[in-house]
């Protein structure tokens, strides 16, 4: 493996903060000619530390996707947070990546902790590649319109429907990315017909409703409007996420798709009728179309 100077952190939503250390990352490893890398975990460590994990903005993959496609770093390590984990110290964790990634550099955030017990501090880090002679940053937090960028504060945004701010601190998109499934075809008897999605287990969901978005189908992307809810117009119980691809037919079954959610256009409700709900989904696609335009 070649030399890389890591940036360290579990990226949930990689938001505008994520993309300070990322940049600071690429400059000391561009100086030197090295490698820029993320080191991040599988597993929410809260999952272990405290018995739960939050609700999170994406899921490994995805955080990958943005990292590599979207940010262009040339590693993504991402390590179980597991018992062997948590309670190694903190020297032990940075000796671990030098010997088996060949890091070389490290860059954190100013509240980054690591290690057992979390002894493991930016300041410890800086006085550490000091010692070693390794490039370094530390990275203040990030913040916007007075608030401080956090995975948490977008996270709400996103459960609370404020998509619009939520694209705003993440500095892209939300992406949700899912595998099409069977679903039972209404759309495609009203003419609108829609992809279903499976949603991740353990991500924040949206606010039931629809949102304005890109679906990205084999490279390509395109306009689409997507309901996230239960479909309460024909009885449905289940959580589904449904995309009206606009612009595009095929076949989708069993194909992995990927949704940018860029805006909220309105909540989910019930409606009288199926023509009346096929009237409305129709203007939100002409709304989605004059967003992008």
């Amino acid at each position: 493996m070649n030399k890389a100077v890591y940036a360290l952190g579990f990226f949930d939503g990689v938001h505008i903060g994520h993309q300070a250390l990322l940049t600071a990352c690429r400059r000391l490893a561009e100086k030197d000619g090295l490698l820029a890398g993320v080191v991040t975990f599988g597993n929410h460590p809260d999952e272990l530390v405290l018995g739960s994990s939050p609700a999170l903005i994406n899921t490994p993959q995805d955080r990958e996707r943005l990292l590599k496609q979207r940010y262009h770093m040339d590693l993504v390590v991402t390590l179980p947070f597991d018992q062997r984990m948590r309670s190694m110290p903190w020297q032990d964790f940075l000796t671990m990546l030098r010997r088996d990634y060949d890091a070389v550099g490290f860059v954190c955030g100013e509240d980054f902790r690591f290690g057992d017990r979390g002894a493991g501090t930016a300041r410890l880090l800086a006085d550490y590649c000091r010692r070693e002679g390794l490039p370094w940053d530390v990275v203040p937090e990030q913040i916007l319109d007075g608030i401080r960028v956090s995975s948490t504060y977008i996270r709400s945004q996103i459960q609370t429907g404020d998509m619009a701010t939520a694209v705003r601190f993440l500095g892209h998109p939300h992406i949700l990315t899912g595998q099409v499934i069977h679903g039972r075809a209404l759309g495609r008897r009203l003419g609108i017909p829609t992809a279903n999605l499976t949603l991740p287990g353990g991500l924040a969901i949206p606010k039931f409703g629809v949102y304005v978005c890109k679906a990205l189908v084999e490279g390509k992307a395109y306009p689409a409007v997507t309901n996230i809810g239960v479909r309460p117009t024909v009885g449905g119980e289940t959580v589904t996420v449904e995309p009206w691809i606009l612009d595009y037919s095929g076949d989708l079954y069993g194909r992995e798709i990927t949704l940018e959610l860029h805006y909220f256009l309105r909540p989910e409700r019930k409606f009288p009728s199926l023509e009346e709900l096929k009237e409305e989904i129709c203007r939100n696609g002409e709304q989605t179309r004059a967003f992008f335009k």
